[in-house]
């Protein structure tokens, strides 16, 4: 006995199998549930997101076809790097909305609070001129001998001042071994609270500094599936010390619009890049009206 399906049933059922089939793999929506993003997307204003951008996430996966990197500048949409319950698979985590200011390879200048800064880009080991008391000189080289840092020339005296160039970093082991009462500073104006952070990429090494061995330390653990842990600025990966570490996968830092809002990389560290769902593409309801289809910017 044959059974006649009206043609309505079908037309329906055909596009039921269609949202489906691109939801899955083409596009899905999301909700803009904070104010973080503003003026880039307000709170309930909803988006439609582009699978495609990255490579095609299969179902249920962390595997990708034709995989692609963010490029910088893009807003993404990613699964929860830290969920309560890191037995969550990664596909059925919640989701977050951040621009993407860090790709694989990036350098950026960050400070204690996390925040980009607007300096140029430094490496750990570019040199610049610092300046102290010259009745400080004897406890500045007892004590870059006792840090090991080869002895530099003096370079300039002015106003009771000595003048040296140290790198970044030797800046930093010098502060933690004086104090901050120890009046050392730089020639030009800086924000010597900031330190160079390198966003991995894939199978380049790391090196591992003070300022960002608890943010490695976080990302091997949670992301590269390996034991890590820090002792006295040393990052420990299985139990033994290391100096650098060679990434797995890539991985990007994310910002909100609004510094206030913390749901972003100062939150959850680096995010993998097998969290990516998509680009965000066009906002598709908005309440002001004259947003509604525009792409997201």
């Amino acid at each position: 006995m044959k059974i006649h399906i009206p043609i309505w049933l079908k037309v329906l059922i055909t596009a039921v199998l269609l949202v489906l089939l691109v939801k899955t793999f083409a596009f899905t929506s999301c909700s803009i549930p904070f104010t973080g993003m503003e003026n880039t997307l307000y709170q309930g204003e909803k988006v439609l997101v582009n699978k495609w951008s990255y490579g095609l996430r299969l179902p249920f996966t962390t595997s990708r076809l034709l995989s692609e990197r963010v490029k910088r500048g893009e807003v993404v949409l990613f699964n929860n790097p830290i969920p309560v319950n890191k037995e969550t698979p990664i596909f059925a985590r919640g989701l977050f909305i951040s621009r993407c200011v860090g790709a694989p390879g990036d350098t950026l200048m960050l400070n204690r609070e996390l925040l980009v800064t607007d300096q140029r880009v430094l490496s750990p080991d570019s040199k610049q001129l610092y300046t102290y008391p010259y009745q400080a000189e004897d406890t500045l080289l007892f004590t870059l001998q006792q840090l090991g840092i080869q002895k530099n020339l003096l370079v300039g005296y002015a106003e009771g001042r000595y003048m040296r160039s140290f790198s970044r970093y030797e800046h930093y082991l010098l502060k933690q071994r004086l104090g901050a009462s120890f009046d050392i500073r730089p020639v030009h104006a800086d924000d010597t609270d900031s330190h160079p952070l390198v966003i991995p990429s894939k199978g380049k090494s790391i090196q591992v500094y003070p300022w960002n061995v608890t943010l490695l330390c976080n990302t091997i653990l949670h992301h590269e599936g390996r034991q890590a842990s820090v002792k006295n600025d040393t990052l420990l990966v299985d139990g033994k010390p290391i100096t650098a570490y060679t990434f797995q996968q890539d991985y990007y830092w994310m910002a909100a619009n609004n510094p206030v809002n913390l749901a972003d990389s100062r939150l959850f560290g680096l995010v993998p890049h097998d969290h990516l769902v998509g680009r965000a593409a066009y906002i598709w309801y908005s309440y002001r009206k004259e947003r509604i289809f525009q792409p997201v910017q």
